[in-house]
């Protein structure tokens, strides 16, 4: 029988970017864990933005392009509640052993989950735009 932590890492594929020697252990926990968690969960993260936008009846679809790419980043970045569901998407992929790896740096990496969540969505705005 398969863990849990078995299947996810099934799941989820192959790390992303070269690590070597010199690698942080964050860039490392970035590459091997936070990247392809994004990537599985990538339409389900794009979704809940886009239900974001409507639930605050934002008319995300009549901003400049400028302006949507502003308004993703001061989103995640100043809606705690949001943000934090959007995090939970991610960690909820963690195996149990990155779990404990998260928790005991959980600042550091939780800035760059902010910060990939953010390159994420922006590098999807066409597809934000689709209620």
């Amino acid at each position: 029988m398969t863990t849990r932590d078995e299947f996810i890492n099934q799941l989820r594929g192959t790390a992303f970017g070269k690590l070597t020697v010199d690698t942080s252990d964050e860039e490392f926990f970035q590459n091997e864990t936070l990247r392809p968690i994004m990537k599985l969960q990538n339409d389900l993260l794009v979704a809940v933005f886009q239900r974001y936008t409507v639930l605050s009846k934002v008319k995300f679809t009549e901003f400049s392009n400028e302006k949507k790419l502003d308004f993703i980043e001061n989103t995640i970045k100043k809606d705690t509640k949001f943000r934090n569901t959007l995090k939970g998407i991610v960690i909820g992929f963690f195996t149990l052993e990155e779990y404990n790896r998260y928790r005991v740096n959980s600042s550091a990496l939780g800035k760059r989950i902010t910060n990939l969540l953010i390159e994420r969505l922006q590098s999807q705005v066409q597809l934000l735009e689709i209620p």
